[in-house]
């Protein structure tokens, strides 16, 4: 590879932060980025998880700090960018990837507070999260939205999650239009990966994933892992993808 394209996904000497970043998607989030030259925040409000993934990166010789963070706490995610620039001096991406819900029932029988919790964590968090990030950042700044498929047509039994990821996508556009050229904001929308919130909503067992593979019938013949969605994440952090913005990539093995 000559220099040039090596050029193009190398992250040395920026600095992301990386939400929900303890465990699945966000710790194979935090660790690409963390491979291609960045310093990494982790966030989530599971302090075990974001340590020992900050122990994970800084032995393999990257640079990375736990943050204890509420992402629904306008309080907590001031400190987390405040964080960010004085560990590291600056913020150059944000990473909005908390979010989920265990709760699996028709919308009709979800009750308020269970409606209002989801909407909390998986959509105003983005929004909060990215006018926090956009006041800390200079010219360059990167912010890349986590969303599902869920978000692209009915899910009966997760409506309320369904909802709050189509209107991740729109926030996606909207900040895009809104920040640019000074921010870039992107989205993934991930398929099938067997993390832990996946796993409870859908009530799956370690067990239960061979079937679920073969019943997908996906042309990528696999379920998808967290580097998978790690490595679209460096993408749209990286130069590479200079000219992206209010995109949401689909990431899912051809679901």
């Amino acid at each position: 590879m000559n220099t040039e394209t090596q050029a193009l996904f190398d992250l040395t000497g920026e600095v992301a932060v990386v939400t929900g970043a303890g465990r699945g998607i966000g710790e194979g989030i935090a660790k690409a980025l963390a491979g291609a030259g960045a310093a990494i925040v982790l966030a989530a409000r599971r302090t075990a998880e974001i340590e020992r993934v900050a122990k994970d990166i800084n032995e393999a010789g990257g640079k990375a700090v736990a943050q204890t963070t509420d992402v629904t706490d306008r309080a907590a995610v001031e400190l987390l960018a405040r964080t960010a620039i004085g560990d590291f001096g600056k913020l150059d991406i944000w990473v909005n990837n908390a979010g989920g819900s265990p709760v699996q029932r028709p919308l009709v029988k979800i009750t308020q507070d269970e409606w209002d919790a989801a909407i909390a964590v998986n959509l105003t968090s983005v929004w909060l999260c990215t006018v926090v990030a956009s006041d800390h950042m200079g010219d360059g700044g990167r912010i890349i939205n986590i969303s599902s498929r869920a978000a692209d047509g009915p899910m009966p039994g997760s409506g309320h999650y369904s909802a709050a990821k189509a209107g991740t996508n729109n926030l996606t556009q909207t900040f895009a239009a809104e920040l640019g050229p000074r921010i870039r904001v992107n989205g993934i929308s991930p398929g099938a990966v067997p993390t832990e919130i996946m796993m409870t909503a859908l009530g799956l067992e370690d067990a239960d994933l061979p079937k679920l593979e073969k019943n997908l019938r996906l042309p990528m013949r696999r379920l998808g892992t967290p580097l998978d969605i790690g490595a679209a994440a460096l993408y749209l952090a990286s130069p590479a993808s200079s000219w992206v913005t209010g995109h949401t990539l689909i990431v899912t093995g051809g679901m």
